[in-house]
């Protein structure tokens, strides 16, 4: 008997930034013209009517919406736009005190796990890094949990990993995000059956960056962080065609501090 062949997947992932103002700014043109099958979407700030008011039209083109809404008000939020409904839907990750946080979202389409995730950005010295530690100490046993299945992360990881990942990381030695405690847990994280498909297909740096302070001439003097990464299984990552960040031409055709990271994995 023949069998059907799996589809090629394009999986795009950005923070937002708060959705209601990347709606009003230019994600929505964005979500015209992408060819994305999955879009993954950060920080989106909003509960899940905010965001159906603010995603609506792309919804009228037949998007699918799957969303996590924050417990607070105003912050973190995550969701996941699809062009088919999702076979499956599950929020968070089975940790008490983060599955009502607005952190991570999975769905399952064309046969792969597609996450998004918004790993706390932490500050060094503070609570603040220590919810973070435990975040990523809990989200460990997780990512342990898929990784015998075709399975992607895609989201704003907060960690550069290496000082390719990063344009300024002398002056960020002692900065929450490139701390040497997170840059090993990444590392181990790649070293256990997960695989960062940007260096998968452009081994070497500096960037591509993803991330660009909206102070001084940061954008512009391409002094940026590489934080928004798409991670995946191996057997997922073995599949990977292409990985793109797209960078806006300019700063004033930006709709968000972050850029696209896109994804095509072949069938």
């Amino acid at each position: 008997m023949p069998t059907t062949p799996t589809p090629s997947l394009t999986v795009s992932t950005v923070n937002v930034n708060g959705v209601r103002a990347a709606a009003g700014k230019g994600l929505l043109p964005w979500l015209e013209q992408t060819a994305a099958d999955v879009v993954c979407l950060q920080e989106t700030r909003a509960d899940d009517g905010q965001l159906r008011v603010a995603l609506a039209p792309a919804l009228a083109t037949g998007w699918c919406l799957s969303s996590a809404e924050p417990a607070v008000r105003g912050r973190n939020g995550v969701a996941v736009l699809s062009r088919v409904e999702p076979v499956a839907v599950r929020v968070g990750f089975g940790h008490p005190e983060f599955d009502d946080s607005g952190r991570y979202l999975e769905v399952d389409v064309a046969g792969v796990t597609v996450a998004s995730l918004y790993l706390p950005s932490g500050e060094a010295g503070t609570p603040r890094q220590l919810e973070k530690e435990r975040f990523m100490a809990a989200f460990a046993e997780h990512l342990a949990g898929l990784v015998d299945r075709p399975a992607v992360v895609c989201g704003d990881w907060n960690i550069a990993h290496t000082e390719d990942d990063l344009k300024t990381w002398k002056a960020n030695r002692s900065s929450s995000g490139f701390l040497p405690g997170e840059r090993e847990w990444l590392g181990t994280v790649l070293s256990s059956g997960w695989v960062d498909v940007q260096r998968r297909l452009q081994p070497e740096g500096p960037g591509p960056y993803t991330w660009w302070s909206y102070r001084g001439r940061a954008f512009d003097n391409d002094s940026g962080w590489r934080i928004d990464l798409q991670v995946a299984t191996t057997a997922l990552a073995e599949r990977v065609t292409s990985a793109t960040v797209e960078r806006a031409t300019e700063h004033a055709l930006r709709w968000s501090d972050h850029a696209p990271v896109t994804a095509t994995y072949s069938g």
